[in-house]
């Protein structure tokens, strides 16, 4: 999986979306999040890891090295089951698989570091965004949590964003009763008529070095991913979705040059006069403020 990565990074992604939900609320009735003092949209970071990981799923199809942990619809412990048997451990009932653990541990003391290590050998997702397992067969072996190098924070849109509900109708009916009455049915979508977003994230080559393993290699396949996170998971509910930009900061040494903020600071995101209400990527204007970036610090723009 190649060399850990020895430097730090810090990276901003814009994209946008036409027409579509991003990120539905549930508490919210799956309307499109939205901060109620500001009125900007919302993109939580769990959800765009769930596109990256999608997006390796897709690529890499299992491939050794690059299982994705938190997969819709599988069980952890199903994967943690695979831990315990590249510990010598194939019981298939969980008492005896608890049994065997607790053995285990009274008799090697690294239990624990092992199976973390398999772990993140073995699953793309964890060696990138870290996990929390404590459930790992129930409990037996607590493999606590594990701390990824790859952290994002929330996107939230440049300007204000509007909600709307639309009203659809579909003309085949579900019941013979109600066909007796009816020739279609009424349903309701929430959507985004046009929102960019700007989403912030960092690389720490430290916890790389010191916990994970992640490499360049890895690297490599995270930009690809998020470049690529929209491209295969399009939808009817999302509608137009894009990754426009991602601009990466690449420090000098593993502990960084000068604080994140500065960085991201130093990209600026704004709407074109005379633009009231935007409905188009080329509405903005990116403008990047390289006198504000230590000659130290290497800034790439990938799209």
């Amino acid at each position: 999986m190649g060399e850990v990565i020895k430097n730090r990074y810090e990276f901003v992604i814009l994209f946008d979306v036409e027409n579509g939900n991003p990120n539905g609320d549930p508490d919210a009735g799956n309307m499109p999040r939205i901060d109620p003092e500001s009125g900007l949209g919302l993109v939580t970071d769990v959800c765009l890891k769930r596109k990256i990981r999608n997006y390796v799923e897709t690529v890499k199809e299992d491939e050794q090295g690059y299982k994705i942990y938190i997969k819709e619809n599988i069980p952890l412990n199903r994967s943690d089951r695979e831990a315990c048997e590249s510990l010598g451990i194939k019981e298939q009932d969980d008492k005896k698989v608890t049994e065997a653990l607790k053995k285990l541990k009274k008799s090697d003391k690294d239990a624990d570091i092992k199976i973390k290590d398999y772990m993140c050998e073995n699953f793309y997702d964890i060696r990138t965004f870290g996990a929390v397992m404590t459930t790992f067969v129930k409990a037996s072996l607590n493999c606590g949590q594990v701390r990824g190098p790859v952290q994002l924070g929330f996107a939230r849109s440049i300007d204000p964003v509007i909600s709307q509900e639309i009203t659809i109708t579909r003309v085949a009916i579900t019941t013979e009763k109600d066909a007796e009455n009816k020739s279609n049915e009424m349903g309701r979508k929430s959507i985004v008529p046009y929102g960019l977003y700007r989403a912030e994230g960092y690389v720490s080559a430290n916890l790389a070095r010191r916990v994970t393993g992640f490499s360049e290699d890895d690297l490599e396949l995270l930009w690809d991913a998020i470049i690529n996170m929209f491209e295969n998971d399009h939808s009817a509910a999302r509608g137009k979705m894009a990754v426009r930009e991602l601009i990466v900061f690449k420090h000098s040494k593993e502990l960084g040059d000068c604080p994140a903020y500065k960085l991201f600071d130093a990209i600026e995101v704004k709407k074109n006069d005379g633009v009231e209400y935007p409905r188009k990527y080329q509405d903005y204007t990116i403008t990047i403020h390289e006198d504000a970036i230590p000659d130290s610090v290497e800034m790439k723009r990938m799209i």
